[in-house]
């Protein structure tokens, strides 16, 4: 152990100690007193030196020289310059800095001029310009500064050059400054002296000089410390005694400062700074606890003050204060007081002393004279008991001590509190002390307010038992010269509509008008409540409107506004006066919050959105309704102070998302931050993005147009009682004083109890005092009627307190008697309202005087009481002044004397607004990383810069733990950001809600971070619920595991609540676990409650089951979520049941009718539960038998009506096995219930599962929407897969639950039984390693010249021979992109050559693909070779000629079906000599019934024919491909079926799983993903994205746009110059094609001209484009390859169903191929973005070949009607031997489970067969189209033939034949046409129906306007709107109109010029001669014509009527085909000759 070096100084009382002899005696309380002296001394010395630190600096030096002799104005000035340095740094910079600073600012402005030397006359400069370099040198030192603070430190800098000027102190280097040392320690170097037996003193060596630094006289550095037993030897030697002398005297046990503890202990502590009077006053409030409270004022601080000033010992002293304050005396508060005895007493006696003086020097030179009269209480024996206990102790030191307890007596102690408060006050130069903070006082600076200070003026008063702090009224400010203000009828005509009943605006929303109402700036208004800032927020509102007004047509679609509201109260408040102001301009305004719902449609139908900041971000962080957040123009935040606030992190996240929301769409978002006054407003504008010099507007209390004075009131009592007591009296006071004066008053309490027991209060003390007349209204003239309304009200507390002048408001109350208060308080027949905070939130009724009554109230979230909030205190104050009626207002708080510190900090806003954001900031991560706005941890730094957080970091780093150096080299906090990030994303990691891959820095969502960041559950729950969460669970346990979450944490146990919780738990219907007294048991028995609907007579607990009830269901709903995802199926039903539980309130074992509730009587509902009269006994009763069992006869009806509209369903389900693992489910679901709007709403919501209760596993589960309009129907029908494993299972179920009614649900048993599964399918064919063969093997140079590659590929290789060289059958089962047109032509070069003259017939499914092959093939196959090409569509139809002279014809399948139904007659039909089916494998989809009969009628035609036709089928890997080539009669020879996985350039393939129930927003949230596959799979190579709509294309280019621009390479997309780029746009006519063609993205859709598709085609081919967005026609289409491909969403919008339905695997795998250019790519990249639930089904098809099943039993009879008109089919047997021609028969046999064959068996197929021709022959005949004889033949009818020959389907000739009538009228024709079941696929898509009802209103004929959602409604419509232009036209318009381009102006000109119609122009055409009987309207004859310039016809035409009468006359007409206007009619005589001759 090392010995130091140094001689230290021993501690005094080391000292003592050692001083203890028998011949030598220490006077201690001598020495006490004179140590205490000089400490008191050194203490003033060392606050003089503290006061002086400013002035030790080199600066100061510098300038002022010796700082105490400097004059004070000098030393104040450059205090000044020191704080004003100290504020350019941002107020929190080390003292060290500041110095350091203003040393260099003092040099870089030491010689700038002052203002007064600006020069002036001719040499004039602008202000900016002369401030311009003192400006730059400021900066350079400190940064940015404004110009106000560049102004105060010039002057500055001018006095203090002033005052060096005036001092002329000489300059003090450095260099010379003494370097501190470490001061001794304090109290050391006093002198002490040595008082003996006789008086002699101590030796010269102990008596150390007071302000010796070197303490004891002869200390030298490096001597050694005297030991305490070296001292007392010293002194023993100096007595003559020697070293062992008598020990000395005990200590004692609470000794006299002589009791340090030794060197190891605990050390004392330190004494509280400003010891004295107030600090002894607080002290006895700290310790006056229990009984002794009730004494714990003036006279118990004189008690303590004459113990203190007693000769008592320590011990002694406690024992005297223990007695004094009794049993429950606080030891610690004594031990304390003990400890700082003689400081304090010392103290006081100097102050007693001071006082007597200072008494005396004012004495009045008259004696006075006068009577005492006292009178003994209780604490005047108290005081006689210690007087008696100090007489018994002996006189010493009492003459002092009685001397000032006299005077203390006779004065009383408050005089000297008060006396030392002022002396601290005036000490402090306008400083007031409050607690333990200190405020600044305004002084006369000029204005009675100083930002950051008390106004001047202020006051404190000390009464008995509470001090109080008077803050006056600021006087408002005088407006600036030329102010003026705005007056409202100088403004627009539409805007004064929103200012109705307002003349002018005030002085702040007039400084605000410009920038508010003429500019997009963002805003910050920070000013005082009550200063208007609603109108500010309007003018906001009034200026988006202008800017979406077109035409004086406010454009309601384009622009939504959101005003964010810190309470639902609030948001009521405001939703309603913007409601009200903003009604004649038809504007919309809704409240969305917590307990107001809005609906999709609703959402949509409003302009302006009131909402709460949690709320809002619930709807933005889910990808939100993209429809709504899109068009989001305005978002204004009020109270946006609160960022300090809990709310403060949710409100910092919105603004952080709208920031970069608007960053990334590139679109405006206006912010407007509405605040109270802020210390630190430039921070919160910089991070709302507010420009300082324009958009931030900071005004004081001057403002407020009531000025408002303010008293505080701090109640210093500690006992709960007398502290209540006390408030009431101070509140009563203050009432009864404004009364007084005729203003009203309002009294605030945080209870709705306390406001009668307040009110009865007041009335009592008015009683009680005889004040009663000052509540009196009833001289009021409205008073008698007023009491009327009061009498009929139902509260008694309302009657009986209104005669007393009085009256309550609280929620509680009826809303009629909120009302009447209101009405009453406004009318003046209420002087008082006693009322809760939700009255200034919510009502806007002020009054003169405000009272806010204690300031505890109960939280409920935290389970505690918790202070009042600053924004409550400014609401409640913002009610104080009428600015009608009076000129001030008065607002008044009581609080607890601890917290009256705290609200006038809230009052002087002194304490910055710091970030509460780390708080939240794992939770707010997981949000963004939800949302897809964050995918790694670069992302989310960057995130973290839109913060307010961010903000504060930069400006107080010290708060948020990051330390000065790390900011300066790190001046943007990256590396602190990214650690914060880091260690979040680690805790998400680890509660699994995300995945982080520190490597790559990448951040994933996973399922359970989705769910926690859609409810709002935070981190901490999830981690509880992994613990808990089990595959089986009771409800106990369930509700157990609730109790656990985190948003409950804070909630506590109280002792008073247990006997009420235990009460409640015995009623508890499931057991609780702990029991009520541990928290988690509370939290139980509160949730079942809650659903028991059990009474709280508890405040606490009715406060605390409110927040349970608020957060249960939502969590519940969570938990649900996560048991669903993870497939538990029976907790997943728990967790359901019990979220409709909380819902309802409503347990599941109590009656299902309840939740008729409003409906039947709670009576009438216990009878039902009393009788067992369940829903399954109800079901099977009648009304009357009901009625009779309840014995309630009436209420039979009532009850079976409600039963009857109970939600049920029924469910019948088909299977279909696609494979033997997977499984079809086909279900169709009845409703069978009522539909009341009142209880059903506009939809309900089902989940529908399919599970397996063996395992607990759900295979399937999806939600499901039934609406009111889909109860019409009889049936729904939904279709969905499942896997099944072998051996099969016994049975799943399908459970279908509703999501909001309780009991509610259907459970239908599948059973496998029976069960057959199809046949395992064959290998696929091997690809060979052949050699790729040359272009050479084509033997042929006119066929080698077609093709620009050398080698045929693999598969090409392979297939050659049998394609080329042979006749064989094919099928080419091949991935796409595999070159499987090019074997298509290798087969057709083969029949060129082997086969000349034949033709070649190539079907392909999809107009796309048509186009494609007629595109490819005639500019190079066909061209090349001469062959002549043609093309059969819809869309184009050519003449008979062509198709003869044709070598090749495309056609799609209906064209070709069409034309060979009557091969018997066209010769060319016979001709074919080779069928190419394309894309073979849709024989499963829609047209594939088509596909299978025209292949099996060209099998049949070559059978009878005896011409060979070759079959080739293309297609994807099939699973089953033996069976289709069995089909085509394909051997193995023919059949090549590679593996998907044999591509000529492999794909990569990636799976992306996304949630959203809804499709828009689930599209939406893929963007972001879709963008960054871009970047990272192909930043530079072509790109396709796959959307599934028009819309989508739009909406997909444009977010990829505004990510492409957040990345700040917009153009990164475009691969062409700008000039080519300009070329190209100049030829497009879509607008959002040429938009979105800028940027390097392509749109391609149907909705496209051909112009527009084929240059987008040319641009992205070309390589000109990157990205490609399409919809998935494309696929089928243009030949169009990308390195990557993107899949985004695989469902689409299926209009007969109204629902969104998967694409056929098949479409997917084709829009797959497209990844992958074989010339340019070693591989391919598909990324496939699915909805979550179905990321497995395409994970196994997308690499599992899938079987093609047959769909023609849905569509077989209008092929059977089809072939019985070709004569192919004339009986039942004929279509039976039909059928086995089909695929459909050979998979019936494969599969017969899928077809609903029950056997395999010869008769069994027989049977299946023969029902199925009997139904199809029965429903043809039902229909008209055929005649079915009674031996089985068939013959067709002429409505058949029609329906055949014109492709319709037989029920549309079905309702043809019923439908059409004679003398029908056009509208009726219309009507039967637009019936026609071919209408029925026609597409309504979203929001179509409002097209539809606006296209009625222009259209001729009426249309039903209840149906303008039905497909053949829209038929209607488009036909008339076709018919309506061009180039259509109505049958009563001239022919001319018929002519393209020709307008009604063009008509008017063509007929001026004599041409009167179209005869005069058109000449070949097709025409009809229809002859018949004008009179009897018989039809004779009808023959189809064409000719050139003339022909002839014959027509035979019956010579007699059907009556046998002579046919006189006949009408001929001559019809077009094509055109109106040129029908002509003809009459034809018959010559009775010709008659007789024929009869």
């Amino acid at each position: 152990m090392e010995v130091q070096s140094q001689l230290q100084v021993p501690r005094l009382t080391t000292m003592l100690r050692a001083f203890g002899t028998e011949n030598y005696r220490l006077d201690v309380s001598t020495l006490f007193i004179e140590r205490t002296q000089a400490l008191l001394q050194k203490q003033r010395a060392l606050v003089v030196n503290q006061g002086k630190a400013v002035g030790a600096s080199q600066l100061a030096v510098e300038l002022l020289g010796a700082w105490s002799s400097a004059p004070r104005a000098a030393r104040e000035d450059y205090e000044f310059f020191v704080r004003l340095v100290a504020r350019l740094l941002g107020g929190e910079a080390p003292v060290d800095d500041v110095q350091a600073t203003a040393a260099a600012v003092w040099t870089a402005l030491r010689s700038s001029p002052g203002l007064e030397e600006r020069p002036t006359g001719f040499r004039r400069v602008t202000l900016a310009t002369f401030l311009k370099p003192h400006r730059e040198a400021l900066q350079a030192v400190v940064g940015q500064v404004d110009e106000k603070d560049l102004l105060d430190t010039l002057a500055c800098i001018a006095k203090l050059r002033a005052w060096q000027a005036k001092i002329a102190a000489p300059h003090v280097p450095a260099s010379a400054a003494v370097q501190p040392r470490e001061p001794p320690e304090f109290g050391s170097d006093l002198d002490v002296r040595y008082v003996g037996d006789a008086d002699a003193a101590a030796p010269d060596m102990l008596r150390p000089a007071i302000g010796d630094e070197g303490g004891l006289h002869g200390r030298e550095p490096g001597g050694t410390e005297l030991s305490p037993r070296d001292l007392q030897a010293m002194l023993s030697a100096s007595a003559g005694l020697g070293a062992r002398g008598p020990a000395a005297r005990p200590g004692t046990l609470l000794g006299d400062d002589d009791d340090d503890d030794d060197e190891y202990g605990p050390k004392r502590p330190v004494a509280p700074k400003g010891l004295g009077a107030t600090w002894l006053r607080e002290w006895c409030a700290r310790a006056s606890t229990g009984a002794a409270a009730a004494i714990a004022d003036d006279s118990m601080a004189l008690a303590v003050t004459r113990a203190l000033l007693s000769a008592a010992s320590g011990d002694e002293l406690a024992a005297q204060l223990y007695n004094l304050f009794g049993d429950t005396t606080d030891l610690q508060a004594v031990q304390e007081l003990v400890e700082l005895r003689k400081t304090i007493a010392a103290g006081l006696r100097g102050q007693v002393e001071a006082m007597r003086q200072a008494a005396a020097a004012e004495k009045p030179s008259m004696p006075t004279y006068g009577t005492t009269v006292s009178v003994t209480s209780e604490k005047q024996k108290m005081l006689d008991k210690l007087e008696r206990k100090d007489k018994r102790r002996g006189a010493k030191g009492r003459a002092g001590a009685d001397a000032d307890l006299d005077w203390l007596m006779a004065h009383g102690f408050d005089a000297l509190v008060e006396a030392e408060i002022l002396r601290d006050t005036e000490g402090q130069g306008g400083a007031l002390v409050v607690g333990d903070l200190e405020f600044k006082v305004a002084g006369d600076e000029g204005s009675q307010w100083t930002r950051g200070a008390l106004p001047k003026g202020t006051t404190r008063k000390y009464h008995k038992g509470y001090e109080e702090v008077l803050v006056p009224a600021v006087k408002a400010g005088v407006g600036a010269a030329g102010e003026v203000l705005v007056r409202i009828d100088e403004l627009e005509d539409w805007v004064q509509l929103a200012f109705e009943g307002y003349k002018t605006l005030n002085r702040i929303q007039s400084r605000i008008y410009p920038t508010a109402f003429n500019s997009n700036e963002n805003l910050l208004i920070c000013a005082p409540t009550g200063a208007g800032k609603t109108n500010i927020a309007m003018m906001t509102v009034l200026r988006e409107i202008a800017s979406n007004m077109r035409a004086g047509v406010i454009q309601k679609a384009d622009f939504k506004i959101v005003y964010v509201a810190p309470m639902k109260a609030l948001a009521a408040e405001v939703t309603a006066t913007f409601s009200r102001r903003l009604a004649e301009l038809g504007i919309v305004v809704q409240e969305l919050t917590g307990d107001m719902q809005l609906s999709k449609r609703e959402l949509e139908a409003t302009q302006m959105i009131v909402t709460t900041p949690e709320k809002w971000d619930v709807i933005t962080r889910k990808g939100g309704d993209v429809a709504i957040v899109a068009v989001v123009r305005l978002l204004i935040i009020d109270e946006v102070h609160l960022l300090n606030d809990e709310r403060g992190p949710v409100i910092e996240t919105l603004i952080a998302r709208t920031l970069r929301q608007v960053e990334a769409s590139q679109s405006m978002i206006r912010i407007v931050g509405l605040s109270a006054t802020l210390p630190n407003y430039h921070d919160v504008g910089t991070f709302l993005g507010v420009n300082p010099n324009t958009g931030l507007f900071y005004f004081d209390a001057s403002y407020r147009p009531v000025p408002l004075e303010m008293q505080f009131v701090g109640v210093s009592e500690r006992n709960i009682l007398a502290q209540k007591n006390i408030m009431d009296e101070v509140c009563y006071q203050k009432v009864v004083d404004s009364l007084r004066k005729g203003h009203q008053a309002m009294v605030f309490v945080h209870s709705r109890k306390d406001t009668g027991k307040s009110a009865r209060m007041l009335v009592t003390k008015a009683q009680n005092s005889g004040d009663g007349a000052a509540f009196d209204c009833t001289d009021q003239e409205a008073y008698p009627y007023m009491a009327k309304d009061v009498k009929r009200s139902r509260n008694k507390e309302v009657q009986e307190l209104f005669p007393s002048g009085i009256g309550i408001h609280h929620a509680g109350m009826l809303r009629s008697d909120r009302n009447l208060m209101e009405r009453a308080f406004a009318s003046g027949l209420l002087k008082v309202l006693c009322t809760t905070a939700t009255l200034a939130w919510g009502v806007n009724l002020p009054a003169h005087t405000v009272i806010i009554k204690g300031t505890q109230l109960y939280d409920a979230q935290k389970g505690a009481f918790k202070d009042l909030g600053m924004l409550d205190v400014q609401q409640i104050f913002g009610r104080a002044g009428r600015p009608q009626y009076e000129d001030t207002g008065l607002g008044i708080i009581i609080t607890q004397h601890a917290q009256l510190s705290h609200y006038l900090g809230m009052l002087t806003h002194q304490a910055a607004i710091e970030s509460k954001f780390i708080d939240n900031l794992t939770d707010n991560l997981n949000a963004e990383i939800v949302l897809g706005t964050v995918t790694n941890v670069r992302e989310a730094t960057l995130w973290l810069s839109y913060t307010y957080l961010f903000v504060r970091m930069l400006k107080n780093p010290l708060a948020y733990g990051v330390p000065w150096h790390e900011l300066s080299a790190d001046p943007r906090l990256e590396g602190r950001r990214k650690v914060l990030i880091s260690d979040a994303a680690r805790q998400l990691e680890r509660c699994k809600m995300a995945r982080f891959d520190e490597r790559s820095g990448n951040l994933y969502v996973t399922e359970l971070g989705r769910v926690a960041s859609h409810y709002y559950i935070r981190h901490a729950s999830i981690i509880a619920f992994n613990e808990l969460l089990k595959l089986r669970m009771s409800e106990a346990e369930f509700l157990a595991m609730l109790a656990e979450s985190s948003e409950f944490e804070n909630m506590a146990v109280r002792e008073d609540e247990l006997p009420e919780l235990d009460a409640l738990a015995r009623d508890c219907p499931y057991d609780v676990r702990g029991g009520a007294e541990n928290k988690q048991g509370k939290i139980n028995i509160l949730l079942q409650a809650y659903i028991s609907r059990a009474r709280m007579e508890s405040f606490s607990l009715t406060a605390d089951m409110m927040y349970v009830s608020q957060n249960a269901p939502r969590i519940c709903r969570a938990l649900f979520e996560i048991c669903l995802r993870r497939s538990w199926s029976t907790v997943a039903e728990l967790a359901l049941t019990l979220c409709k539980a909380f819902e309802r309130r409503l347990w599941q074992h109590q009656h299902a009718l309840r939740q008729f509730e409003h409906t039947l009587s709670p009576e009438l509902l216990s009878k039902l539960e009393d009788r067992g009269l369940d829903l399954e006994r109800l079901q099977d009763m009648e009304p009357g038998e009901i009625g009779s069992v309840l014995r309630h006869p009436a209420a039979g009806s009532n009850v079976a009506a409600c039963l009857a509209a109970f939600p049920a369903l029924q469910m019948e389900a088909h299977l279909q096995p696609i494979t033997r693992t997977v499984l079809r489910v086909q279900l169709v679901i009845r409703p069978t219930f009522q539909w009341r709007d009142a209880s059903h709403g506009a939809a309900l919501r089902w989940h529908i599962w399919v599970e397996d209760s063996e395992n607990e596993h759900v295979y399937h589960s999806e939600l499901w929407l039934l609406t009111k309009k889909m109860m019409r129907e009889p049936e729904q029908r939904l279709a969905f897969t499942i896997p099944i494993f072998e051996p099969l299972p016994s049975q799943y179920y399908i459970r279908t639950i509703s999501d909001d009614w309780l009991s509610a649900e259907a459970l239908l048993a599948i059973s496998f039984k029976g069960l057959i599964l199809p046949e395992r399918h064959p290998p696929h064919t091997e690809l060979l390693d052949l050699d790729p063969l040359p272009l050479s093997a084509l033997d042929c140079p006119a066929f080698e010249a077609l093709y620009r590659f050398s080698h045929f590929n693999p598969i090409q290789t392979q297939a050659f021979h049998t394609l080329y060289h042979t006749d064989e059958n094919v099928l080419l089962g091949a991935p796409t992109g595999s070159g499987k047109t090019i074997s298509a032509e290798l087969a057709i070069l083969r029949m060129f050559r082997a086969h000349p003259g034949m033709k070649v017939i190539y079907i392909a499914p999809l107009k796309a693909l048509v186009r494609e092959r007629i595109k490819d093939w005639g500019a190079g196959l066909c061209k090349a070779l001469g062959k002549r090409l043609v093309e059969l569509t819809g869309d184009y139809t050519p003449d008979l000629r062509a198709l003869l002279a044709a070598d090749v014809i495309i056609a799609t399948p209906e064209k070709w079906d069409g034309i060979s139904r009557a091969w018997h007659t066209r010769a060319y039909v016979k001709k074919v000599c080779l069928l190419v089916i394309d894309e073979i494998h849709l024989l499963g989809a829609d047209r594939g019934p088509i596909l299978e009969v025209i292949v099996s009628r060209m099998r049949y035609i070559a059978a009878q024919t005896e011409q060979p036709i070759r079959f080739v089928g293309l297609s994807t890997a099939l699973a089953n491909a033996a069976d289709l080539a069995a089909w085509l009669g394909i051997g193995s020879q023919g059949l090549f079926n590679f593996k998907p996985s044999v591509r000529p350039v492999p794909l990569e393939c990636h799976i992306q799983g996304f949630p959203g129930k809804f499709y828009c927003p689930r599209m939406a949230t893929m963007n972001k993903p879709a963008y960054a596959a871009i970047q990272l799979h192909a930043p530079v190579k072509p790109v396709l994205v796959f959307v599934s709509s028009r819309r989508q294309t739009r909406l997909t280019a444009l977010d990829l746009i505004a990510y492409a621009a957040a990345d700040e390479r917009p153009s990164q997309f475009v691969h062409m110059p700008e000039h080519e780029l300009e070329q190209a746009l100049v030829a497009v006519k879509d607008a959002n094609l040429r938009h979105t063609l800028q940027f390097g993205i392509g749109l391609h859709h149907a909705g496209l001209g051909e112009a527009d598709r084929t240059l987008v085609e040319q641009l992205f081919v070309g390589g000109k484009i990157q990205v490609l967005v399409a919809t998935s026609t494309l696929a089928w289409g243009v030949n169009t390859p990308a390195h990557l491909v993107i899949i985004k969403g695989t469902e689409f919008f299926d209009a007969p169903t109204r629902r969104y339905v998967d694409f056929p695997i098949t479409d997917v795998l084709q829009m797959m191929g497209r990844a992958g250019r074989p010339q340019y790519d070693r591989h391919g990249v598909a990324v496939i973005m699915v909805h979550e639930p179905k990321k497995s089904f395409y994970k196994k098809f997308l690499y599992e070949p899938f079987p093609v099943e047959s769909s023609l039993p849905a569509q077989v009879a209008d092929h059977f009607n089809a072939e019985v008109v070709a004569g192919t089919i004339a009986s039942t047997q004929d279509a039976m031997d039909y059928l086995t021609w089909t695929f459909f028969y050979r998979r019936l046999l494969q599969n017969p489970t899928y077809y609903d064959l029950q056997g395999t068996g010869a008769e069994d197929v027989s049977a299946f067969l023969s029902r199925m021709v009997e139904s199809t022959l029965a429903a043809l005949q039902e229909s008209g189209c055929v005649a079915l004889q009674e031996d089985q033949q068939v013959e067709a009818l002429t409505v058949g033939r029609v329906a055949s020959f014109y492709y319709l389907k037989h029920q549309t000739m079905a309702g043809f034949t019923r439908g059409l009538q004679p003398d029908m009228a056009v509208a009726d024709v219309l009507d039967v046409l637009c019936a026609a079941s071919e209408y029925d696929e026609l597409p309504v898509r979203h929001n179509e129906d409002k097209l539809n009802a606006a296209l009625a209103q222009e259209v001729r004929l009426r249309v039903d306007p209840r149906t303008v959602d039905d497909p053949h409604t829209k038929t209607n419509l488009l036909l008339q709107a076709h018919m309506g232009r061009l180039p259509g036209c109505w049958w009563d318009d001239t022919g001319l109109l018929m002519l393209p381009g020709v307008t009604a102006e063009a008509v008017a000109a063509l007929q001026g010029q004599g041409l009167r119609g179209l005869p005069e122009l058109v000449k070949e055409e097709g025409w009809w001669l229809v002859l018949g009987d004008a009179a009897s309207r018989e039809l004779h004859a009808v023959k189809r014509l064409s000719f050139a310039e003339r022909t002839s016809a014959r027509l035979a035409f019956p010579a007699r009527t059907a009556a046998g009468a002579p046919v006189a006359g006949v009408t001929l007409h001559l019809v077009s085909d094509s055109y109106l206007g040129l029908n002509q009619r003809f009459a034809v005589e018959v010559d009775s000759f010709l008659i007789s001759a024929n009869p």
